[in-house]
């Protein structure tokens, strides 16, 4: 995506920079003046996509601030002793109440994201310019609206469903009440339908930006999270067989390294680049909370207990080591540093440890191995594993034992599994498969195993089922307590 200067205002939306896109604030606009061109319409599509990565003076949606809700409230991961919020230490106890500041942010990064989207589908039909790019913007931002949307109804359940742009400041027009789980669905299957027909790939000037493979995956996982067993089968089976070129990368590490972005394994992922950071926002901050340096200082995202999931990878699992280290190299004295920890790498710049911070690594919203085992999944639910079953989480096993992907290899390969065995074996790949990568969360609330398994981590034996859901922040309750109740175990 090209670099773009502009800010503006935008029926009181302000529009920052995406991935590699640069911001510089230059004046202040109003809508009436400012939809005018097709470089006006790209440029609010560009501010859809800035609210998946940056933030203006706050961590970013998928820079961390997602991590807390779909990481660090499970089982694996917990808030170490450089995590001084003490609102981020109740999400990792799972004593977080609705005044939770975490998960404030979160739906306020999450509303803000759906109403730049909203704000370009108004207002991308009224500029001059190509009928085929307008098109594409509008589907663009019809993308990342109904993935924000996927995000907001399985962290708190029925939202509000906001669709335009607000045309006035007063409290009555803002407030909106909460629909549905399956309006909230309905309205995101109808943005990924559309976004279906985006171009399948981009130049290089443009990668990164959603395609129609993306949208069908989200759909893949829209279905599966239903337990919409057949359209879950049929997408995932359109994403494989779609012509996209889409493949699991031979090494698992390939998926984390820079100059592999966007490549075979990467569906969709928001774009981070170095030092995106600048001018008071935040882009990827996992290496700085990850990685403190070469101390024993115990960082702020730490693993909750080595024996459940550092342990548990088989001799040969190349995942365990690109998902954690026990060591890393100095490059300033050259030694072997041992952490007293495992600490994570999957987000770390191996390039760049001497200074830890703001890191150019994507973060992979979607990835091929998620669609295997999505289908593998699905297609098990319907009764029993089938050969095809058994051959999508092989392919995915085979690579993380760095074997050929696409060869038998009895060695590594499952076989003979009951209908509950190998919902099992699903469920195990994909703990180890994506750590860090906001699934676990999503998982664990999906399969209903949420409390038993978090209920392992003593740390963590405050979880109740009310925390399949999370509260409704507040802050926003305070607007609109009608229209707004909150979630069950969190209050009035």
């Amino acid at each position: 995506m090209k670099n773009i200067f502009i800010t503006t205002i935008l029926s009181a939306t302000l529009l920052v920079s995406c991935a590699d896109l640069e911001v510089t604030p230059t004046s202040f606009v109003t809508e009436d003046n400012y939809f005018k061109t097709q470089d006006d319409a790209v440029a609010s599509v560009t501010a859809v996509y800035a609210s998946l990565s940056l933030d203006p003076g706050e961590q970013s949606l998928f820079g961390r601030n997602l991590y807390f809700l779909t990481d660090m409230a499970t089982d694996y991961a917990s808030a170490g002793v450089s995590a001084t919020n003490p609102q981020v230490r109740a999400l990792s106890s799972l004593t977080h109440d609705a005044t939770s500041d975490r998960v404030q942010v979160a739906w306020r990064q999450i509303y803000a994201g759906i109403n730049r989207a909203n704000v370009a589908i108004d207002n991308i039909p009224k500029v001059s310019g190509s009928e085929v790019v307008k098109t594409r913007l509008i589907n663009e931002a019809k993308f990342i609206r109904g993935l924000l949307y996927f995000q907001a109804v399985r962290l708190w359940g029925g939202v509000p469903i906001v669709l335009h742009e607000p045309t006035s400041i007063q409290l009555e027009s803002l407030k909106s009440r909460r629909a549905t789980v399956d309006e909230v669905y309905n309205q995101i299957i109808l943005d990924l339908k559309d976004a279906e027909s985006l171009p399948a790939t981009y130049t290089a000037a443009d990668a990164g930006r959603a395609t129609s493979g993306a949208a069908k995956a989200i759909l893949t996982k829209v279905y599966l999270t239903r337990k919409d067993w057949p359209n879950a089968i049929a997408k995932a089976n359109e994403v494989i067989n779609g012509g996209y070129g889409y493949a699991l990368f031979e090494d698992f590490q390939d998926i984390f390294t820079k100059t592999k972005k966007n490549g075979k394994e990467h569906i969709f992922s928001v774009q981070f680049e170095p030092n995106q950071a600048g001018n008071g926002s935040s882009g990827s901050t996992f290496q700085g909370t990850s990685f403190t340096g070469f101390t024993a200082t115990e960082p702020a995202d730490i693993i909750s207990d080595v024996a459940l999931f550092y342990d548990i990878y088989t001799a040969g699992d190349k995942r365990r080591d690109v998902s954690y280290a026990k060591q890393l190299l100095n490059p300033t004295t050259g030694t072997l540093y041992t952490f007293p920890k495992p600490i994570f790498k999957k987000y770390l710049d191996l390039s760049n440890l001497a200074t830890p911070g703001n890191v150019a690594i994507n973060f992979p919203v979607i990835r091929y191995a998620d669609i295997l085992l999505s289908l593998a999944e699905a297609i098990n639910e319907q009764g029993a594993p089938t050969p095809e079953a058994y051959e999508l989480i092989n392919q995915v096993r085979r690579r993380a034992f760095g074997k050929p992907i696409t060869t038998p290899d009895p060695t590594i390969d499952l076989s003979g599994l009951t209908q509950d065995t190998f919902r099992a074996a699903i469920q195990e790949e994909r703990k180890k498969e994506f750590v860090q990568e906001g699934q676990r969360w999503f998982d664990l609330v999906r399969w209903g195993t949420l409390v038993t398994e978090v209920k392992k981590v003593t740390a963590k034996n405050s979880v109740s089922e009310k925390n399949n859901l999370y509260p409704i922040p507040q802050s926003e309750r305070n607007i609109d307590p009608v229209g707004l109740p909150q979630n069950p175990g969190y209050g009035n």
